[in-house]
């Protein structure tokens, strides 16, 4: 592939993979059991504490191994070539394709909430179709694509915000960090447990990683991606759940999925609210591309490791991975036809939390075994960002496995597929070249 996408590509791959529908359906489950809203706000600068981390150390990764595949690329420079695999295996399956469902089942909730003549997963799977198409055609096309549709929704993120802080408030809304409020951050089980809803909103923070072999001037251009785009959502979702709290009463937006659309209620009205529904799902449209565009990067690599895949490495005259794209698109229907939103959620908090937290542990094994990497970039923070990451994800995964036992099994049983999958069809380089 050709080192042709910039900057700005990068950063809407960023921002767009993050922003989809995490931020218009989580707060309500959020809301559910959690007891302060201070406690429900700080999820939200906790979960972009650890986004930003996170783009800090894969920033310097990204810098000393500047090619495409994401968590593959760096686990197999790291560690070895089967704990590559298992991450990209893990992105295929549930760092993409499982988002990209979720993604689609939501935007055919909200369009159904305002037309009840469409159906949910008819539209949903629609526009999955719609968005392979383009992507499957090509590379730069979907490119720019990618950029009109990310700055349509961060537009739309803006007069969201704006338009839910102007909204006169019919209830007290109280942040005050009490110590009740501080109590539940540290030591209430639920804090943990929906952290898993807000890394799924902060999934994509390190989207442009998997785009860095096509990338022009990854190790410069890279941890400016990472850093500016995690940044800005982090500022955006804050914000945005602060408007909607602002906005729209507590009772009825607990437990409800399109949380956006109740608060839209309370902000325009009825006919107003019909209206941010469509619009909100136009900006879902950029989170489905953003993920189409990104996720077979990854899988893409997988052959390197198991000859059989290497059809998805295939690329047509225009430069597209088309049968990586469609392969993906394929089980992301499988995902939206089963239609269980709150386990897919689940799934990609744990998977995801354990192959990042992997991957940022190779910090410190690339500065004691790889010195002669390039140092143009260092990780800010060092080593402090990637310890607080690492101890956050781990007690996100602590109660992921005390309250949700069932899901991360599945995850685990994921992994476990394709460790087997490795072992059968692959080339069986259980260390890498420069050793363990």
């Amino acid at each position: 592939m050709k080192r042709q996408l910039g900057i700005p590509t990068a950063i809407a791959l960023v921002i767009a993979n993050m922003i989809g529908s995490g931020i218009y359906t989580s707060l309500g489950f959020q809301l559910s059991n959690m007891q302060t809203l201070f406690g429900v706000l700080m999820l939200w600068v906790v979960g972009g504490i650890i986004a930003v981390c996170g783009a800090l150390v894969y920033g310097k990764l990204g810098a000393a191994f500047p090619n495409n595949g994401g968590e593959y690329n760096f686990l197999k420079n790291l560690y070895n070539p089967l704990l590559g695999f298992l991450a990209g295996w893990v992105s295929a399956f549930v760092g993409f394709a499982a988002p990209v469902a979720a993604v689609s089942i939501a935007l055919g909730n909200y369009l159904h909430s305002v037309f009840p003549v469409l159906p949910v997963l008819i539209t949903g799977l629609g526009m999955l179709i719609l968005i392979t198409a383009i992507h499957s055609w090509h590379v730069m096309i979907g490119s720019k694509f990618q950029q009109l549709a990310t700055i349509a929704n961060i537009c739309i993120i803006c007069f969201l915000i704006a338009a839910g802080f102007l909204t006169k408030a019919h209830h007290t809304i109280n942040v005050t960090p009490s110590a009740k409020a501080w109590k539940e951050v540290f030591t209430s089980p639920f804090f943990g447990v929906n952290l898993y809803w807000v890394s799924y909103a902060y999934t994509g923070w390190n989207a442009a990683s998997y785009i860095a072999g096509e990338m022009k001037n990854p190790e410069k251009k890279l941890p400016i991606a990472l850093i500016a785009g995690t940044g800005i959502v982090t500022v955006l979702y804050v914000l945005l759940n602060w408007a909607f709290l602002h906005a729209a009463p507590v009772d009825a937006m607990k437990g409800q999925l399109e949380v956006g659309f109740v608060a839209a209620q309370y902000m325009f009205g009825k006919i107003g609210a019909s209206l941010m529904a469509i619009i909100i799902s136009v900006s879902l449209v950029s989170t489905i591309s953003a993920m189409t565009f990104a996720g077979p990067r990854v899988s893409a690599c997988l052959q390197d490791e198991v000859p059989k895949l290497a059809f998805l490495a295939r690329t047509n005259k225009h430069g597209s991975p088309s049968y990586a794209i469609i392969t993906q698109s394929l089980v992301a229907a499988v995902l939206v036809l089963i239609n269980q939103f709150q386990f897919v959620i689940d799934l990609i908090g744990f998977t995801l939390t354990l192959s990042t937290s992997l991957t940022v542990f190779g910090i410190f094994k690339l500065r004691r075994n790889f010195p002669s990497q390039p140092h143009s970039y260092k990780t800010w923070g060092y080593p402090f960002t990637p310890v607080l990451f690492l101890t956050i994800n781990a007690w996100i995964l602590y109660y992921g496995f005390t309250l949700k036992p069932w899901v991360s099994f599945y995850g685990l049983f994921l992994i476990l597929v394709g460790a087997i999958v490795y072992w059968i069809w692959g080339k069986k380089k259980l260390t890498s070249q420069r050793g363990l």
